[in-house]
């Protein structure tokens, strides 16, 4: 079996975010804070100037930011869910998970796949965007700089790259929990069958 037929799980798990979300695309790396740090790096905007986050946030957000290299400029910021990074068109929406949530055309929304979050796989994250030509920086960006599936031996990579992808295994427990996402409650009887007029073979 060839290696990258393993990462099928991985696409599969795109696209179901992009139709669950309504993102045309989705990226999946291995953190939150590290899809924070990619968007950054593809933002454009001169690392000459500061940019602004709430002062109570996740401290990989900083993090995230200095490490792309720009300098961070902490505001008053009340929020709820998800916040943009100003003046960029980066949004931490690690808090907030829901369907049809993509609706900031130009922007890159960072979602986090943390064990206490929305769609708890326990480790991972995604870029959801619209840029296609974004989309190919990105995917190769978290994989060292490579294009997905080519062979090792193949020596040509892009300039950027590092070592952030999201395993197959994360991804189809991602996959998996997705199936529930959209599920009603099941705490009253009225969720299940009545046992009495069951038929025992």
């Amino acid at each position: 079996m060839k290696r990258d037929a393993a990462f099928q799980v991985v696409k599969d798990f795109e696209q179901a975010l992009c139709e669950y979300t309504g993102a045309p695309y989705a990226v999946t790396v291995d953190s939150c804070t590290n899809a924070i740090f990619l968007a950054m790096k593809r933002c454009r905007f001169p690392t000459s100037m500061a940019v602004g986050i709430p002062r109570h946030t996740y401290i990989g957000v900083p993090q995230a930011i200095r490490n792309a290299g720009y300098t961070v400029r902490y505001r008053s910021i009340e929020w709820k869910g998800s916040y943009r990074i100003k003046p960029t068109n980066v949004i931490d929406s690690a808090k907030h998970f829901s369907r049809d949530m993509y609706h900031h055309s130009g922007y890159a929304v960072c979602v986090s796949f943390q064990a206490g979050k929305g769609l708890p796989i326990g480790r991972g994250g995604a870029i959801l965007h619209d840029d296609a030509e974004a989309d190919e920086w990105f995917r190769r960006a978290r994989l060292d700089g490579r294009t997905a599936g080519a062979n090792y031996a193949d020596a040509t990579f892009q300039r950027d790259g590092w070592h952030m992808y999201m395993t197959p295994p994360d991804a189809a427990r991602g996959l998996w929990l997705m199936t529930y996402l959209d599920d009603g409650p099941d705490d009253t009887w009225e969720a299940y069958p009545d046992l009495s007029e069951a038929t025992w073979t």
